[in-house]
């Protein structure tokens, strides 16, 4: 089965939010913006994640803030780092990407609830490097919805949104994300059980993919649900690098060195073979 064709606008992403692009949102739960970041923006980020990565591995650091870092290696035995926290704490430009002006205009879309951009509360910035190699423990990821994590910590659901900033081009060549349009209006129920949380890989007939470009940013509501595919390749062409910078609302609190791991990843060890 392949995934659906979903022909949707792109916007351009300016200083404010259009009414269109809020309608939009809210219809189906996600916002595309093509060329957000620069080539040369894409090559600095992507030259400090490999710096900071050379690091950790170095250092043998394992967790930041109480979050594991989830290792792997590629087709030629090189450990990598598949699941990366916190990223913008150890990326300069990244952190000045994040809390800088061009990401401000998508608070629109929480308004009513505080929201905020943040860096160092749930996991922070995370970077996601999907490849596919015998050795990967990050080739796809299941079915799930970003909101329900919110359960482990106060037990109460808020809205939030992931800001995806992509590395890689991203298509079905190398999995690519596939997103329920407009299941960020379901009911509580169905967030909850809709699907098996990550267990459940199979393509749904409803599914959408979403063709994305280095340096393209999307926006999804944090109950929509999605996956992201295994790419049919091995190797550099199933190579995805994107980026997820957290908006929240309600309380505050932030990560340290002292955080104690949530409950959600001390299942690391069987989580991993989902994927």
């Amino acid at each position: 089965m392949r995934a659906k064709t979903f022909s949707y606008k792109k916007f351009e992403l300016g200083d404010h939010l259009t009414d269109e692009q809020v309608e939009f949102f809210d219809k189906y739960g996600f916002l595309h913006f093509p060329g957000v970041l620069s080539h040369d923006n894409v090559d600095v980020i992507s030259k400090s994640y490999n710096e900071a990565v050379e690091h950790l591995i170095k250092t043998g650091t394992t967790e930041i803030n109480g979050v594991p870092l989830f290792f792997g290696q590629d087709e030629k035995g090189n450990k990598m780092i598949h699941r990366f926290p916190f990223f913008s704490q150890h990326s300069k430009p990244m952190h000045e990407f994040v809390t800088g002006k061009r990401l401000k205009p998508l608070l629109k879309l929480l308004e009513g609830y505080n929201p905020r951009i943040t860096e160092n509360e749930k996991d922070g910035v995370v970077f996601n490097h999907y490849y596919n190699s015998t050795e990967s423990k990050y080739k796809k990821m299941g079915w799930h919805t970003d909101s329900i994590r919110d359960l482990f910590y106060d037990g109460k659901v808020l809205p939030m949104l992931n800001i995806g900033v992509y590395l890689d081009n991203s298509s079905a060549t190398n999995g690519g994300l596939r997103i329920l349009p407009g299941t960020h209006n379901q009911r509580m129920f169905q967030m909850l059980f809709k699907k098996a949380y990550f267990l459940n890989t199979r393509e749904d007939k409803n599914e959408a993919i979403v063709i994305a470009r280095a340096g393209d940013v999307v926006v999804h509501h944090g109950h929509l649900w999605h996956r992201v595919a295994k790419s049919p390749y091995k190797g550099e062409k199933s190579r995805r690098r994107v980026m997820y910078t957290p908006v929240i609302c309600g309380k505050v609190d932030t990560k340290n060195e002292e955080s104690k791991t949530p409950l959600y990843h001390k299942l690391k060890p069987i989580v991993r073979e989902w994927f």
